[in-house]
């Protein structure tokens, strides 16, 4: 006769019965597992060849490895059970063997993927493929993985390696690292992916190990090359290489931040800290005028990868990288201002004794003004090098002579405008100097006309002329006209001096001669003078001659006109028509003496015999 169970001993099995259910789970968790795991078992005593001459994880073992993966969950599960509830259990020692057995296969596939993976596990690729979503390996269900193959179409299929080899690392990764096998599988990645970006840097042609010393002694030509050699690197540098390098660091070992971070900082700190020391030591080495402009390349380099290198380097085990970046960009503002220094100095002290030929436009001009003209393309990063840095102590510069050192108003009012208007200050005092050199007062004259008419050009065609403003511009001009006005005064007054009032009462013969021979004389002096002068802006120049010829032809053709038949009979006294006038005034300032010789009271330019229209050959009005 059967017995009529309890409700409460159907519903709660006893504990004896439940620790037997589960240890049987457990016991078929290990005897699914051991079948896998021997199959791909890789040690020396295995009866599988199998397992040596193939991959676990390729294409066509996708499903088996996900397999695997889960085996070994399984297994550990088992494990754990038996430390818990039967520590001296025959199957606890077989789970542990079967563990180690399973890691050692894993380590030599983490190994395969990363060697044979190398080109799609290249930074670029690994940069692309992590736009792309990446699944949990062995997570998706079957509708997931068909969504997943519908949208591969418009990967690249290189990008479906990078992305395919991502997904197995990161897979092993986790596996080893549950299992308390991280330390293997770090090791091995390391070795491989330092080697990896070593090889990258040294392809980009990075010299990055020289030291302070060798760089000091390199001749500049040599050192140039190989700080633009370094501008390229470093951009590949920090958004390709060091960049895709945290992204696959990340994904590999997302499942711990510490073996992440120690992993990313020992593949690229050694190599990346070589790199941003480099200008460091450029910044160190001499200051002079011509380091300037690849100084500011530096600066401006860092200055605008600093986020980026900020943000890959931001790890507490990798933030030295970051750290030697910033000084580098410390040490290379400090060169930058005092190369800026040095070039002021320069300035003020030059002590050139030559007066330039003709009037001609002074070498320091042309300097100093393409050099001011260069800097403005560093606006920007010169603006924050400049910031917070005071001008020198004006001393006795003179100030009311050229208006104020710093701005007029309505110009930007910035560290850069005031530092380059500064610097054009200075160098317009220097050549007030120069024009002292001039024994003659209207050569003196002209060589500032010349002078500041180039640096109004410059200004004007540059972004000098946002810096400094309209009104700046405006007044240097008028100063360019006072200095030509100041010229003809000085170089012609003389000339116009000897032509009398032609409303005048009635001149005698012996007075129209004496008119005639004095402004032959004078004008002759004066050709002869000015026949070497120059004026290299064309438009000031034809202002100048236009000027000339407008205040001295229309005077000398009213007396010319009333007077020559007076003294016509008397040859050589009349030795030039107005036409010989506007073509030797045409012919001046062109440095070149003129189209002939040198006048002279022996030479007839002109008769009274000959065409109106008369030229020697020379320009034409």
């Amino acid at each position: 006769m059967f017995h009529k169970q309890s409700p409460s001993s159907s519903r709660n099995p006893s504990p004896h019965h439940r620790h037997k259910f589960s240890e049987t789970l457990m016991d078929d968790r290990i005897e699914i597992a051991q079948a896998l795991i021997s199959k791909w078992d890789v040690s020396p005593n295995s009866d599988s060849h199998y397992c040596n001459i193939t991959n676990l994880f390729a294409a066509d073992n996708r499903h088996e490895a996900k397999q695997y993966l889960n085996s070994i969950r399984e297994l550990q599960t088992a494990m754990q059970y038996y430390i818990s509830h039967e520590p001296t259990s025959e199957n606890l020692a077989l789970a542990q063997n079967l563990m180690q057995i399973a890691m050692k296969r894993l380590e030599r596939e983490f190994y395969i993927i990363l060697r044979s993976n190398r080109q799609h596990l290249d930074p670029e690729s690994v940069s692309r493929a992590s736009r792309s979503s990446i699944s949990e390996f062995g997570d998706e269900s079957e509708e997931e993985e068909e969504e997943s193959r519908a949208g591969e179409d418009s990967i690249s299929e290189v990008e479906l390696f990078s992305m395919s080899a991502m997904e197995d690392l990161k897979a092993i990764s986790e596996c080893m690292i549950s299992a308390g096998y991280g330390k293997e599988c770090i090791k091995i990645y390391k070795s491989i992916r330092k080697s990896i970006v070593d090889e990258a840097l040294y392809h980009l042609d990075v010299d990055s190990r020289l030291s302070f010393a060798q760089i000091q002694k390199m001749a500049w030509e040599v050192l140039e090359v190989k700080i633009k050699t370094w501008l390229n690197a470093v951009k590949v540098a920090v958004k390709t290489l060091y960049y895709g390098e945290r992204i696959l660091c990340d994904l590999v070992f997302s499942s711990s931040p510490s073996m992440r971070e120690s992993c990313f900082a020992d593949i690229t700190t050694e190599g990346a800290l070589y790199l941003f020391v480099f200008p460091e030591n450029v910044a160190k080495c001499k200051k002079a005028p011509e380091r300037m402009f690849r100084t500011l390349d530096l600066y401006e380099t860092i200055a605008d990868l600093r986020p980026e290198i900020e943000s890959i380097f931001d790890l507490e085990s990798s933030s030295t990288v970051k750290q030697q970046a910033i000084s580098s960009l410390i040490k290379l503002r400090e060169a930058a201002r005092a190369i800026l220094t040095d070039f002021e100095s320069a300035i003020s002290k030059d002590h050139s004794k030559a007066a330039v030929p003709g009037g001609d436009i002074h070498p320091m001009t042309r300097y100093v003004m393409n050099y001011v003209t260069f800097l403005t393309d560093y606006s920007g990063i010169l603006a924050d090098i400049l910031a917070d840095w005071p001008l020198p102590v004006l001393s006795s510069l003179p100030e009311a002579y050229f208006g104020s050192p710093l701005f007029d108003e309505g110009t930007v009012n910035s560290a850069i405008s005031t530092r380059l208007a500064w610097l054009v200050l200075l160098m317009l005092c220097k050549l007030d100097g120069r024009a002292e050199m001039y024994k003659d007062a209207a050569l003196s004259y002209l060589f500032l006309a010349n002078n500041l008419q180039y640096v109004v050009n410059k200004v004007q065609k540059s972004n000098l002329k946002f810096l400094h403003g309209d009104k700046w511009i405006k007044k240097h001009e008028a100063k360019v006209r006072q200095y030509a006005s100041n010229y003809e005064r000085m170089g012609w007054s003389k000339v116009l001096a000897t032509l009398p009032d032609i409303n005048d009462n009635q001149m005698t013969a012996q007075q129209v001669t004496e008119c005639f021979r004095s402004f032959n004389s004078s004008f002759e002096e004066a050709y002869n003078k000015q026949a070497s002068w120059v004026v290299s802006d064309s438009k000031l120049r034809d202002q100048i001659k236009i000027s000339v010829a407008g205040k001295l032809v229309p005077a000398y053709s009213e007396f010319y006109e009333k007077y020559r038949q007076v003294v016509a009979r008397k040859g050589g006294i009349v030795r030039f028509t107005p036409v010989d006038l506007e073509n030797y005034l045409s012919d001046l300032l062109f440095g070149t003496g003129g189209s002939s010789s040198h006048l002279s009271s022996s030479s007839s330019l002109s008769s009274l015999n000959s065409s109106p229209t008369h030229s020697r050959g020379g320009r034409s009005r």
